[in-house]
């Protein structure tokens, strides 16, 4: 299944996008797409429910605005410098584990959302990244049982102001987790949809000309290496995400380094998991 939500901005109903790719409305399932969907049962209770329930549900216009695809999640757990040839452009070494940091979740916003420069900000720049979404409760899981406790897939641009990340003291989030700093979406792919997340491409064009096109064989560490390191050390909860880091392309690594202006225009997308397109606008009070 592909799970989406829609309406405006605070007011989402959940729908499902159909192998012909319509929308429809699946309110009357009686749920959203939150911790309690995710860890009691709710992908296949509304599978289930689809049977019998498909054809009364309305159809959705494509011109609604497509919100995340899930409800605010718990937490968003970030890997750092996870392909090889990103590391080398950010001038860091490969690491010998998983580099986490998290993102606030109050970042999050739809996937074709407009991105809103920070107060201040000069280094805004891209990364595209799959993101994986807990589907069971996971603390101290083996690489053996993770995929498990995955329930999808999900599209993610983890912006990143890089004056705020790197040259401010302090931890990472605090260029990770501006507003508007987490669009997601299209919609979260459930996992039987994807063959193998360790070997999908993944792009991002600015302003029409491609800076990332990668896949994800290129990790460092894989899907399941990472949801097993991470549950090591703290218990992920259903409907939490993990943004599994991005590919050599980022403004950073350029020479000289290229940032994020009003006006442009950022487009991704995950073979498998769509695209989204974000304008950039100035901060305004």
């Amino acid at each position: 299944m592909k799970l989406i939500r829609f309406g405006t901005t605070g007011n989402e109903k959940p729908g499902i996008q159909l192998a012909d790719d319509t929308w429809i409305d699946i309110s009357a399932f009686g749920t959203d797409y939150d911790e309690d969907f995710f860890g009691n049962g709710g992908l296949d209770k509304l599978e289930q429910w689809l049977k019998t329930n498909q054809d009364k549900c309305p159809k959705v216009d494509k011109k609604t605005r497509l919100g995340p695809p899930l409800t605010r999640p718990s937490k968003i757990v970030c890997v750092g410098l996870n392909y090889a040839q990103h590391a080398a452009e950010s001038g860091m070494a490969v690491p010998k584990q998983p580099v986490l940091f998290f993102k606030a979740t109050s970042a999050i916003v739809g996937p074709n959302d407009d991105l809103i420069l920070p107060k201040g900000s000069e280094k805004t720049d891209w990364e595209v990244e799959l993101g994986i979404v807990i589907g069971k409760k996971a603390s101290y899981v083996s690489e053996t049982d993770a995929v498990d406790h995955i329930a999808g897939y999900v599209l993610h641009n983890d912006y990143s102001e890089r004056e705020f990340q790197l040259e401010k003291e302090g931890q990472w989030c605090k260029g990770k987790s501006c507003d508007t700093f987490a669009p997601i979406g299209p919609f979260i792919a459930t996992k039987d949809e994807v063959t193998d997340p360790n070997n999908v491409d993944l792009w991002l064009k600015l302003n029409g000309e491609t800076v990332q096109n990668s896949n994800t064989s290129d990790f460092i560490f894989n899907v399941q290496e990472v949801v097993s390191y991470i549950s090591q050390y703290m218990t992920l909860l259903p409907g939490d995400i993990i943004s599994t880091g991005t590919p050599f392309g980022v403004g950073l690594g350029f020479n000289p380094p290229k940032y994020l202006k009003p006006g442009d225009v950022v487009e991704l997308g995950i073979e498998g998991l769509g695209t989204s397109k974000q304008q950039v606008k100035a901060y305004q009070k």
